[in-house]
């Protein structure tokens, strides 16, 4: 049994505790959480930070984390993407090697439990034996109607080979997917247990392509020799476009949402969906220089998550990092509030929140100790150290 006190302790589940205690057993499971010393024994070890739960990253590309540093920063989305397919390809063993290092690193980051997107089985093995739980995306990418069966069938022969692994298809997102594909994965979602995890309004040009067919998008195709004259100018965004489309019987992570607004929000109001939300703002920064407006979404009545995004986007694979992004733009987000979107938030839509995302007793969370803090604000300097 171990004891720890620190400055603060962040439950999730309740209001912080000032000079808060947590107490585990040798395997890592909540024995209490209180402000009472007197109430463990051994006496507790003193640490200066916050105590939180393990972090839940609910968005991430593991298997891309050999292109670390490759790829030109603020470039936009569709440059990004044509430099991903470019520099993808590499050997097994160099993507292997990332991988693995980039599993390790995420959980010397404090990270318990991530929701991963892939298109290959590269990353198979290394979740088998990781100490972080995983669920894997499979994901789905066919803009053209004519081989979305051929597609579709694919995705699910990959899902088979992950298997007895967490694991679901999903589409990739609204320009990379034909109505015909989507409309396959909600005919498999709703006679399936499926969790489904999406990008999102990335950039202006994505709402601009749906709404008018113009923009950079047209030059995307044209590069990858693309005939898109099947698409009709939909008159409304990306996301507005896709949702009649989704299964109202699985949960959706829409992932980004870089260029959404209010009106789509309250458009989704509209439809029975099971929406969540997910910010990746160090990977938006990294691409396009730009923030979603987080302020708009915040008490809207749905699940906000964080996520990093792979290291072809990002400098690392930290919660705590895009939690200090986050706050440093939106001060009046408080560290509480951040805390639970990068722990029990996650941990509800990954459907592992009876174990993960909260100090309770009987849950084994992780224990985190987020260090160099102002009180209960989070500071430049501030860094992350897993207790256990």
């Amino acid at each position: 049994m171990k004891s720890f006190k620190a400055d603060y302790v962040i439950p999730v589940y309740a209001e912080p505790i000032k000079n808060g205690i947590v107490t585990v057993d040798d395997h890592g499971t909540i024995i209490s959480v209180s402000d009472n010393p007197s109430s463990t024994d051994p006496p507790p070890e003193h640490v200066s930070g916050i105590i939180c739960p393990g972090f839940v990253n609910a968005h991430c590309h593991l298997e891309l984390s050999h292109m670390k540093g490759k790829l030109g920063t603020q470039t936009g989305l569709v440059n990004f993407i044509k430099d991903i397919l470019k520099l993808r390809g590499a050997e097994d063993k160099l993507i292997t090697e990332a991988a693995e290092k980039a599993d390790n690193d995420m959980y010397e980051n404090g990270i318990v439990a991530v929701g991963d997107i892939s298109n290959t089985n590269h990353t198979l093995a290394i979740k088998a034996k990781s100490k972080i739980h995983y669920h894997t995306f499979i994901e789905i990418l066919g803009f053209l109607p004519n081989n979305a069966d051929e597609l579709f069938n694919k995705a699910l022969a990959l899902l088979d080979e992950f298997k007895p692994q967490s694991v679901s298809v999903t589409p990739h997102a609204p320009y990379s997917v034909s109505k015909e594909l989507f409309r396959l994965i909600k005919k498999y979602c709703d006679s399936h247990d499926n969790l489904l995890s999406i990008h999102n309004q990335e950039c202006e040009d994505e709402n601009k392509f749906f709404r008018y067919k113009l923009g950079k998008f047209n030059e995307l195709y044209e590069y990858f020799g693309m005939d898109i004259s099947h698409f009709k100018p939909q008159a409304r965004n990306s996301m507005q476009s896709i949702i009649p489309l989704l299964t109202n019987k699985q949960d959706i992570l829409m992932v980004h949402n870089t260029c959404t607004n209010l009106k789509d929000i309250y458009f989704l109001k509209r439809f029975d969906r099971k929406i969540h939300w997910c910010f990746c703002p160090n990977a938006n920064l990294y691409i396009e220089n730009r923030l979603p407006k987080i302020n708009l979404f915040v008490d809207q009545g749905f699940n906000i998550t964080l996520g990093t995004d792979s290291l072809a986007s990002n400098t690392g694979l930290s919660i705590l990092n895009e939690m200090q992004t986050i706050q440093h733009k939106f001060p009046a987000l408080s560290t509480p509030r951040l805390v639970e979107w990068g722990t029990i938030n996650g941990a509800k839509f990954l459907g592992i929140d009876k174990e993960k995302g909260t100090l309770e007793a009987g849950k084994k969370p992780g224990l985190n100790l987020i260090t160099a803090v102002d009180d209960l604000k989070l500071t430049p300097e501030s860094k992350v150290k897993r207790l256990i």
